[in-house]
């Protein structure tokens, strides 16, 4: 089942509420479903490869402390801000100030920012080990087998 744009996001405590969180494809809802936005985007950067060591060790480190906890949508959550860091990191080291459109709709010249690239990578890296990891995907199909 796809990711539900049309919940009242603002209401919903999806810890207490596991039952209403959908996983969607790939980094949907990430800056919607609470309390895991508050929690895992203040950790979130990537602006340099140290930035992106430390905060992707952070939030892999909250993914299995979520995992210890049982709690799957924290999980989710904190594999779609892996995610995201990979993606946006990706972003800003082809484009500058990540804008790859122009304001006419084409696209800009890549401009390849090295320090961004690591970034990228280190997030990729750590994006794998939540993604691949047996029990998160045991989880994943339960959860979806359970709600949908």
């Amino acid at each position: 089942m796809s990711f539900d744009y049309e919940l009242d996001f603002d209401s919903i405590d999806f810890r207490k509420n596991p039952e209403k969180y959908r996983v969607g494809r790939g980094e949907q809802g990430v800056l919607l479903v609470e309390p895991y936005k508050s929690e895992i985007l203040p950790e979130w950067r990537f602006k340099t490869p140290d930035h992106a060591k430390e905060s992707s060790n952070t939030i892999y480190n909250m993914f299995l402390q979520y995992k210890e906890d049982n709690d799957f949508v924290g999980m989710d959550m904190a594999r779609k801000f892996l995610q995201m860091g990979y993606t946006r990191a990706r972003r800003y080291a082809n484009y500058p100030g990540g804008k790859k459109y122009d304001d006419d709709g084409g696209i800009n010249d890549r401009k390849i920012d090295e320090q961004k690239a690591e970034s990228a990578a280190i997030f990729e890296a750590t994006w794998k080990l939540a993604r691949e990891d047996k029990d998160y995907l045991k989880r994943k199909k339960e959860h979806q087998r359970k709600y949908g």
